[in-house]
């Protein structure tokens, strides 16, 4: 079925979202990020000094560096705003959806949480595993490069899963028992 140019998938009460739906939703928060990423940049040349020794020491401190600059704000963004009263970040509410329970029911700030956690896991394990190659660390390549596969292979099911799944689920929305809907 479509309805205003996008394609709709209904079962029983639940309208489903599509891929790509969810895609552009996410693509508006991406500007937003980019956003703030760039605000990173600008103030990182500012304070090289300081921010080289916190990059370039080790793997494991250069990951937590990343992981409190880059991936918790974002994390945070995404987590925050889904638990919120209106249950979607900037880039779901310009496309009209939201995140809820199954059966469409509301879901908490707990739940938003770990849902979050599980849908930016295969992005801090590509970190991870980066950080290892750039900055010489005790792990093998053969650890690395297994590593950078998990990844991958999570990145393809998160893709996949919603193409699938009944109600357009990923795995992080099946596990989290959470799904995209419309509002």
């Amino acid at each position: 079925m479509i309805e205003k140019g996008i394609v709709v998938h209904r079962h029983g009460e639940i309208r489903s979202v599509s891929l790509g739906t969810r895609i552009l939703a996410f693509l508006w928060d991406y500007v937003l990020i980019t956003c703030y990423i760039s605000l990173l940049i600008c103030i990182s040349f500012l304070l090289r000094p300081l921010l080289v020794p916190m990059f370039t020491k080790n793997p494991i401190w250069a990951e937590m560096n990343g992981f409190m600059f880059i991936t918790l704000p974002v994390y945070l963004y995404f987590a925050i705003c889904e638990g919120s009263k209106w249950h979607a970040t900037w880039g779901k509410r310009k496309m009209g959806i939201m995140l809820a329970g199954h059966e469409g029911r509301s879901i908490g700030l707990g739940t938003s949480l770990f849902r979050s956690a599980i849908k930016f896991l295969p992005w801090e394990l590509a970190h991870f595993t980066i950080w290892h190659m750039v900055i010489p660390s005790d792990f093998s390549d053969s650890l690395i490069y297994s590593l950078l596969a998990v990844v991958y292979g999570l990145v393809l099911v998160y893709l996949i899963s919603p193409l699938i799944s009944r109600n357009k689920q990923t795995v992080y929305d099946l596990i989290a028992g959470t799904m995209i809907r419309y509002k």
